[in-house]
């Protein structure tokens, strides 16, 4: 396609030169992309040639080409665009769509041609100001691209305000109300404001002089029109992005997320050395790192930071932790805009529906690591407090500094132990305490040892290297016993069975519901269809139960299977203590006597008792 001006194309046109049905002839008219059939174009052409003749403005007809489009939507029928493009090749944002379609063809064309046309409307009211002797140039204000319903991010327009308040501006021209706001509340302040240091300000469309007393309730009038307005284009937007995410489109903010760029297809393609990072994060949260020790190591190591992010945070780290589209998936509408007007973002907490996308992209960690780190979050929000004489809420904190600080307990009362560190003739010695000993002496707890750092450490290592020697014939009981109790409650509930009664209901309810219509006080129909939806209820239920009791005997399996796979990497003699080494494999420690521990295998109902040695 040949570009070629608007002016051209209207001259060309009205010669006839794009009557042709003609493929090559229709393409060099404009046509870039079409479902319909190619004989077809000239009469779409045709249809849409009024909007492209339709245009005088000079700058428009000399700096901008024309070329359309046939659209495929995923709901409703063909519709066809008029697109207009700067000539200069550089688009800058500065492009136009106009459907034929929309009922809102008229604004759209309007906020284009006041939009686009912004050299020539510069020239206009340059020249006015000119040959108004009594009138001098105080500056021309204008921000392209901005709705007008909010003063905030309005630079052009707050600057012109401030110039007012000064002094250095008597009168101000705009074209139209709309274009000096959007939002009723701001146009009255603003222009009250103005005329009380009187300064008027003219509204060429609607031919309103702010100084002159009936002006108010006229600008009252043309400003909630032009509010109105902005809001109704707000709603097809808002409906237009619903009916996208309900078909599943996905909007990658790619400036905003590490991991993940565009590809050539358009379609979400891994950036390899970010997604390293993202895998660095979420091993250093399985590891037992916290947040902030994450954000301090990535600091540290002057990890880059996605794009408008400054330096590494706790929240940032947590959101990639808990970011869906890392596997492959998205979640759309987790916030939304509440109006047009504030453009306040909330959190979607149910007031909104949600939709989830599957498969979507390529993912960067596996599913079951990802679903490992949620657990975990989970694990560490639930956290209940240990310290009842200096804790403020009944709110836990997790730390991890030490992961003994997670697993070892009381054997007497259950309560959590602490590190402390006792100081005897000039020696420092680092022990292991019970929490409710130390707050309450021996109120609760009566019995409780201190344990050996060292010592405990030695005896931890000792329980590991036993179950490392024995791993095979261990987990493969446990094993067994996970397929013997999910046999048991398959065998007492047959899901196939559960799901063809289900069906029998649901069919048997359906026909009853048609029966009733025909004899709605029928009392023994009614009493039936009361026993089936309570029947059925039943059913749904104990499908669902069944389906998570499964779920989660598979996830169990797993992940044994994850930890055998796990220490097979170490040989039967593990090396020295390490905590990363016992957050993956020890589930809990009991302190027992001062002599002796339990160590409880995570994942397992394995206990080892172990001895501990000087």
């Amino acid at each position: 396609m040949r570009e070629m001006s608007v002016r051209q194309w209207q001259e060309r046109f009205r010669a006839g030169d794009f009557s042709s049905r003609d493929r090559s002839v229709q393409c060099e008219a404009g046509w870039y992309d079409w479902f319909c059939r190619d004989e077809a174009l000239a009469g779409h052409l045709k249809k849409l040639s009024g909007v492209v003749l339709g245009i005088t403005d000079p700058f428009i007809l000399d700096n901008y080409y024309v070329w359309f489009k046939n659209n495929c939507p995923v709901y409703g029928p063909l519709y066809d665009d008029v697109r207009f493009e700067p000539l200069s090749g550089e688009r800058n944002g500065k492009y136009f769509v106009i459907s034929l379609d929309s009922p809102h063809e008229q604004m759209k064309w309007a906020l284009f041609t006041e939009r686009y046309g912004y050299a020539a409307q510069k020239n206009y009211y340059t020249q006015k100001i000119a040959e108004n002797p009594e009138w001098e140039m105080a500056g021309v204000f204008a921000d392209e691209g901005i709705s007008g319903t909010s003063m905030k991010k309005r630079r052009e327009f707050n600057k012109m305000i401030e110039a007012c308040k000064q002094g250095h501006i008597d009168l101000i021209l705009t074209k139209s109300l709309s274009r000096f706001a959007r939002n009723t509340v701001d146009c009255l302040e603003t222009v009250r404001m103005l005329k009380a240091n009187g300064i008027g300000v003219i509204f060429e469309k609607e031919n309103i002089n702010t100084l002159k007393e009936s002006s108010e309730f006229l600008i009252t009038l043309f400003s909630g029109f032009a509010q109105a307005e902005s809001e109704s284009l707000s709603k097809n937007v808002k409906w237009g992005m619903q009916k996208q995410m309900e078909s599943g489109v996905v909007r990658m903010q790619y400036d905003r997320m590490l991991g993940y760029r565009k590809g050539a297809d358009g379609q979400p393609e891994i950036v390899p050395e970010e997604s390293e990072i993202i895998r660095r994060i979420f091993r250093r949260y399985l590891d037992g790192y916290s947040l902030a020790r994450i954000r301090d190591e990535l600091t540290a190591n002057h990890v880059p930071t996605p794009c408008r992010v400054r330096g590494w945070s706790v929240p940032s780290v947590r959101s990639i932790l808990s970011n869906e589209k890392y596997i492959g998936d998205a979640l759309l509408q987790k916030t939304y805009i509440t109006d047009c007007i504030s453009k306040r973002v909330k959190k979607n907490r149910g007031e909104r529906p949600m939709y989830y996308v599957e498969n979507h992209h390529a993912p960067i960690v596996s599913r079951e690591m990802f679903q490992l780190v949620q657990e975990e979050i989970n694990r560490r929000n639930s956290k209940r407090k240990v310290m009842f004489k200096t804790a403020k809420t009944e709110q836990g904190k997790y730390s991890s500094k030490y992961a003994l600080s997670e697993l070892l307990v009381c054997g007497e009362c259950g309560t959590p132990y602490r590190r402390c560190t006792w100081a005897r003739n000039g020696k420092k010695h680092i022990v292991w305490r019970c929490i409710s000993r130390l707050e309450f002496g021996t109120r609760f707890c009566h019995h409780s040892p201190s344990l050996d750092e060292e010592k405990l450490k030695k005896g931890i290592i000792a329980a590991l290297s036993t179950y490392a020697n024995h791993r095979e014939e261990i987990l493969d009981v446990a094993m067994q016993n996970i397929k013997i109790v999910c046999g048991s409650k398959c065998a007492s509930a047959d899901p196939v069975q559960l799901q063809s009664r289900l069906n029998e209901l649901t069919a048997e309810q359906t026909e009853l519901l048609d029966r009733i219509l025909e004899d709605m006080d029928n009392p023994a129909l009614n009493a039936r269809l009361s026993e089936l939806a309570a029947e059925k209820k039943t059913v749904t239920e104990q499908l669902q139960e069944l389906e998570q009791n499964m779920a989660r005997d598979q996830h169990r399996e797993a992940r044994m299977e994850q930890m055998q796979k796990w220490l097979s990497e170490f040989q039967l003699k593990l090396p020295e203590y390490d905590d990363v080494l016992v957050r993956h494999t020890v589930g809990r420690v009991v302190a027992v006597d001062t002599e002796t521990i339990r160590v409880r295998i995570r994942d397992t109902d394995v206990e080892i008792e172990q001895k501990l040695k000087p």
